[in-house]
This record gives C-alpha cells, structure tokens and sequence, in this order.
C-alpha cells in the first residue's frame, strides 16, 4: 500500500492543541481456526449393510446477527463525527488494548449515518471530507452488513469524568473498506515505537518523553487522525504533526481550544514523563509517522 502523502496544514486550533497530548496501537486479529482432521476406520470382516436412516428436516435459518437496515435517514441535525464534537451518545471502546483489522472504512456519500449499535437510531454522522481528516477510520469488528469503527469526536469531557476512544457502527454498503497493513506500537514502559507493516518490523525508534502523572499520555487504541506543519509552533523546528484520534484524559482544552488533541511530534526535550501527554519524538521518527496512511491504528501501553 502507498503510504500517505506528505504532511499537510490542518487547522490553528489542532495545532495548538497538539503541543500537549499523545498516542496508541494494534495489530491484525487473526481469527482463522485449524482445519480439523476427519478420521476413518476398516472392519477385519464383513459387517451388514446398515440400513438407510432418514434425512434431518431442515431446520429454521439461522438468524442474522446484525440485519441489513436499508432506511434512509436525514442526517442535518445529526452532529459530525470530528474532533471538536461531544457527542454523548457514541459508545466508548470497550476493549482499548484489543486488536484491529488491517482495513480502514471511509464514507461513500458526503456523508453517512454513525449508530451507538446495529437496530439502534443514527446519532452521528460520518462525513467523506472535513476540516480535520478522521474521516478514514480504522475497523475493529466487521460483520457482513455492519462494521464497528473507532472515531475522532469525544463522548464527553475529562472535567465530568467521560475519557477515553470512542466507536461508532456503519452499515457496510455505506463505506469503502481499504486495506491497511500498517500498525504502530508504543510501550511507555520500554520506551519503544515500532511499525510494522503486514506484520513484518519496518521502523522502530527508541526514547521519547510522554506525558506527567497529571497530563497523562492516553493508553490504548487510536489512529492517525491528521497530519500538518505548524510554524508557529516553534519547538517543532519545522517537523510535521501526527496528531491521534483520541485526547487527554484529564485536560477538557489546551493552549486556549476547546481540544485537547494527542500527537506525535519532535521536540527538543524528549525524555521521560515530561509533556502534557503528547509523545515527543526526534526528527526521523516525527517524519516516518508523518509517511503513514490516515487511519492507521495506533497502540500504547502502559
């Protein structure tokens, strides 16, 4: 897959967000079962014929899990799902540490329903195009008429206790599915990022600082929201910004916005828990992540 283009302006109020929080990754589920073996066996003499048994009746269908909803919904009231948005109503993740799939899911309207569950009401939109990117969002279930996908808006904010990645459901005739076979991790602990990519180890960087005890860096899983250049933002000395679909746990805005947006990006002093909980990264590694598709999945643990 051809990684994504070069870093791009996004918007002044993620870039001043993004001088403060940080990052997240995941790998490809791997769901396939062995084979099972049938065995056979022979008789040393002659044994009757069995006599035929009858055939089962058929039983019932079984019923889909998810059914298709073929409804057409007004979404004008319908708030989008980008990063300024609190939308209450989009369930948190449930598993922050869990796998993902190598594919990432994007609008094929302008923009299309998001629901809290399949069966349930849309409460959200999915916009093909935005301001700030998050529209090519990464799937973390995948059914055959729906798929649960991670998102960039806020369920609510850290001051009323409300912290973590939101989800959302999509019908999949709604979306274009892509591959993506790229994956991120950090390990706050090991002071490691690694991507690979089909699983196989294609950067890896060592040493960075992340967020204090009170600005802490957020765990689990993410995705690369956007990327952009800020030159006012000194301390980055000219290197791009990925910033994450996820936000601080403890701070509602940061720098005079209303977001408090998680990122990579370079800085001078790296080192330990230092930051408002952004990943501070060197040159090379600001410029590689930069490289890679929106959407891709992005792991931190502890």
């Amino acid at each position: 897959m051809d990684r994504r283009r070069g870093a791009q302006v996004a918007g002044a109020g993620i870039a001043i967000a993004a001088a403060g929080l940080c990052a997240v990754l995941l790998w490809p589920r791997d769901d396939a079962a062995p084979a099972e073996r049938a065995s056979t066996s022979t008789e040393s003499t002659a044994m009757p014929s069995p006599s035929p048994s009858p055939s089962p009746s058929p039983g019932p269908s079984p019923v889909e899990q998810y059914p298709v909803d073929p409804s057409t919904y007004d979404l004008a009231a319908l708030p989008a799902t980008q990063v300024y948005s609190v939308i209450p109503q989009l369930p948190l993740d449930p598993e922050p540490h869990a796998p993902v799939l190598p594919l990432t899911a994007s609008a094929l309207a302008p923009s299309i329903p998001v629901f809290p569950e399949p069966g349930a009401s849309p409460v959200a939109q999915l916009p093909h195009a935005q301001a700030h990117d998050g529209t090519a969002v990464p799937v973390i279930e995948q059914h055959p008429h729906w798929v649960r996908v991670l998102l960039p808006a806020r369920a609510g904010l850290p001051s009323g206790g409300v912290v973590g990645q939101t989800t959302g459901w999509v019908r999949a005739a709604d979306v274009t599915l892509n591959e993506n076979p790229y994956l991120v991790r950090v390990s706050l602990s090991e002071g490691t990022i690694s991507v690979t990519e089909s699983g196989r180890s294609v950067y890896e960087s060592s040493g960075f600082g992340f967020g204090t005890p009170a600005t802490p860096t957020p765990l689990g899983r993410t995705f690369v929201m956007t990327v952009f250049t800020d030159p006012a933002a000194t301390y980055t000395r000219g290197n791009p910004t990925t910033a994450l679909a996820v936000q601080s746990p403890t701070l509602d805005g940061f720098g005079g916005a209303s977001v408090a947006v998680t990122a990579f990006h370079y800085h001078d002093a790296r080192s330990g828990p230092i930051s408002n909980g952004c990943i501070r990264v060197d040159a090379a590694t600001a410029q590689y992540l930069a490289g890679l598709p929106l959407g891709t999945p992005v792991l931190v643990a502890p």
